[in-house]
């Protein structure tokens, strides 16, 4: 290879410095793998790190369910832009089985409200980057993530454990561009703007499990949602006035049909959120605590999720004891937490599947849900695990397990500690 001219010494030179070990050094890249969505910031960073780095550039498109794609042109538009090899890989039935699959057994939510589907996608995202940068020769990962986000935490975390050979760049953080500056510069460069960049002013992120927005005026707290952000889930005001029942069919812990008919994963997640976006279900306002320390609003549209995981709660607490049901509460909680830190190869996560998994083997049932104007209701139960008894629930039954007649022990002996507690501080109080 040849030295490098003055220009390249002083583009080195005026590079940041590096604060971390798999940060890439300009004078030693020379194969970029681009994670690449055919978007306006990949598309200006495609042509951005050949003009940069002087380097060739792979990119890798991955398909997680997003609606709308059509990847034959993503690949030509990387092409155009200068790609020497340009790759998409259909990741939904892993995304589903390996991610979701999981996240649907811990009841996972982040924060109250979000069902971490970006979070989930990225760690298998970044795994199939380390996996074709390794194929293709190049010796750095690029992404489009800024410093202000959780995604650069999710997939730099993920390179640098599965690739520690490699390097990353992430040209967001250094660039200094805003998003008129990016438009000019793409329009400067000839780069066509996916969608109609000018007019189209929220940041999106979609997959098979939900919807992100960010941007405009979501980041104005008092400002109530507008209309044109929602694009995937109809409003509830516009929904049909007549509601519909779902009926979701579970075998261990996994949704494996959809009113009787049994369907693989990703059909099942793709039906669920098409009955769930026309009756406004899955809409949600949500101030997150991120792990970079930021608090902000996203606006999130996640039907599949909101309907699915409703369901499996219910299910599991149905089958569960008060214990099982109070103790993995907190897990649920846990492995929410590493997820959406970015810790997804994390060891506790992998053993907090392990019991999620012997838990949710008797997560076997149907469960019936009604949706209306954006309201996701259980109606209906149903398993053959489920730790009730009609006959004992009953007030005109009695006998079996249960006695009446034992209840007046039970209490005595139950409120004990605390009557006495009580007691003692009001002759104390008196004294």
């Amino acid at each position: 290879m040849s030295e490098p001219t003055q220009t390249e010494v002083h583009r080195i030179a005026a590079a940041p410095a590096r604060t971390a070990s798999y940060e890439a050094d300009p004078a030693e890249v020379r194969r970029v793998l681009l994670l690449y969505s055919g978007g306006l910031d990949t598309s200006v960073m495609l042509k951005w790190i050949q003009d940069e780095y002087r380097a060739e550039v792979v990119c890798l498109t991955v398909n997680l369910g997003q609606p709308g794609e059509d990847y034959d042109v993503i690949k030509d538009k990387a092409r155009r832009i200068g790609a020497i090899d340009t790759h998409v890989v259909d990741a939904r039935e892993v995304f589903a089985h390996e991610f979701i699959k999981p996240a649907i057994k811990a009841n996972a939510l982040y924060g109250g409200g979000y069902p971490l589907f970006t979070a989930l996608g990225r760690p298998l995202i970044a795994k199939l980057a380390v996996e074709y940068a390794r194929r293709t020769g190049c010796d750095t990962i690029a992404h489009g993530c800024t410093g202000k986000g959780n995604d650069q935490v999710r997939i730099e975390a993920t390179v640098a454990t599965l690739g520690p050979e490699l390097k990353v760049i992430a040209p967001v953080r250094s660039w200094q561009m805003g998003r008129e500056e990016e438009i000019a510069y793409a329009r400067e460069h000839g780069i066509f703007v996916k969608g109609g960049a000018e007019v189209t002013p929220y940041s999106i992120d979609d997959n098979l499990w939900g919807r992100s927005s960010e941007g405009r005026w979501i980041e104005d707290l008092t400002h109530a949602p507008e209309d044109d952000v929602f694009q995937l889930v109809t409003r509830p005001e516009e929904a049909p006035d007549t509601p519909e029942i779902v009926d979701l069919e579970f075998e261990g812990g996994v949704p494996v049909a959809l009113n009787g008919s049994r369907m693989g994963l990703v059909e099942l997640l793709e039906a669920v959120a098409e009955i769930g976006c026309r009756h406004g279900v899955g809409i949600v306002d949500h101030i997150e605590d991120r792990i970079v320390g930021l608090k902000v609003r996203d606006i999130y549209e996640v039907p599949a999720a909101a309907i699915v995981l409703r369901a499996h709660q219910e299910l599991e607490h149905l089958v569960g004891t008060i214990h099982q049901n109070q103790f993995k509460t907190g897990l649920d909680q846990q492995w929410g937490y590493l997820v959406y830190a970015g810790l997804w190869w994390e060891p506790l996560r992998h053993d907090i599947d392990a019991y999620q998994d012997r838990v949710n083997e008797q997560v076997t049932g149907r469960i019936g849900l009604k949706l209306y104007k954006g309201s996701v209701r259980v109606v209906t139960r149903e398993s053959p695990n489920a730790v009730y008894d009609a006959t004992l629930a009953s007030f005109a039954e009695s006998g079996g397990l249960f006695s009446q007649t034992a209840s007046p022990g039970f209490i005595e002996l139950w409120s004990l500690q605390s009557r006495m507690a009580y007691q003692l501080r009001e002759r104390a109080s008196r004294a």
